[in-house]
């Protein structure tokens, strides 16, 4: 892969700033023994069942780094629906003297919030259309995997920081593919990736660290080693088998 210095080597807790454990986010236990986390790649996964706190770490690391919490670029200042936590509050980044001059926060479920801003900002007519940066065309009259392809291949520069949640929920196993070009190419003109994700496609690229949350902290892991793929080659090796497990049955005509 080359030589590649990170944007951002880590983020940690501020120490200085009292937190009450009883109170969302830190409800969550991977948040209440969040202490730090160091990047040392390009392409970092966080991974974890549902409702382990991996949307909620991402997001806080989003924000922190001056990103709008629904999503978007340091442009972005709107508020569709107050629902993320303050957890960005007590997190401090370091960013290292390799300057990012780009940056994006992608959230699945909230990139039509995006969409609709985006939309707005040009019917007022401030200067340049943003849509041309996403292609020219309106992402409301794309699916959800085009409108998402439009940011990646027309939006995102290089030379970035970029936050995705999710990004395989609008994508065909296809797409995800041309997802890892997409990403590799950015990656090679100095960008760095920071992914919450269950997809074992995304997983598999080249060099990547993955943090997966278990017993209510982050641990480092490997790709053959985390769930995701473990279940999916199970599943894929042997479908009837797993179907069988599960007490699924044929229904007879």
């Amino acid at each position: 892969m080359g030589s590649f210095a990170v944007h951002i080597d880590r983020v940690f807790l501020n120490e200085k700033r009292k937190r009450n454990l009883k109170e969302y986010p830190f409800t969550i236990p991977v948040i209440r023994n969040f202490k730090k986390i160091e990047f040392r790649k390009p392409v970092t996964f966080i991974i974890g069942e549902n409702g382990t706190g991996k949307s909620t770490l991402l997001e806080a690391f989003a924000v922190a780094y001056g990103l709008n919490p629904e999503g978007g670029s340091k442009n972005f200042n709107f508020n569709t629906m107050s629902s993320h936590s303050d957890l960005y509050d007590f997190l401090k980044i370091s960013k290292t003297p390799n300057y990012a001059k780009d940056s994006y926060f992608l959230r699945a479920e909230s990139y039509y919030n995006v969409a609709t801003e985006i939309e707005k900002l040009d019917e007022e007519g401030m200067g340049r259309k943003i849509i041309d940066s996403y292609g020219g065309k309106s992402l409301h009259k794309q699916s959800h995997g085009e409108s998402f392809f439009a940011l990646l291949m027309h939006r995102l520069g290089g030379n970035g920081m970029y936050f995705f949640d999710e990004p395989e929920a609008a994508l065909s196993p296809m797409r995800l593919l041309e997802f890892l070009v997409r990403m590799d190419n950015l990656v090679k003109r100095n960008s760095q990736f920071i992914i919450a994700t269950h997809s074992p496609i995304l997983m598999a690229y080249p060099n990547a660290e993955i943090f997966e949350i278990k017993d209510g902290k982050l641990k480092k892991t490997t790709y053959e080693e985390t769930e995701h793929y473990q279940i999916t080659r199970y599943f894929i090796n042997n479908p009837k088998g797993m179907i069988h497990n599960l007490g699924i049955e044929n229904l007879k005509s």
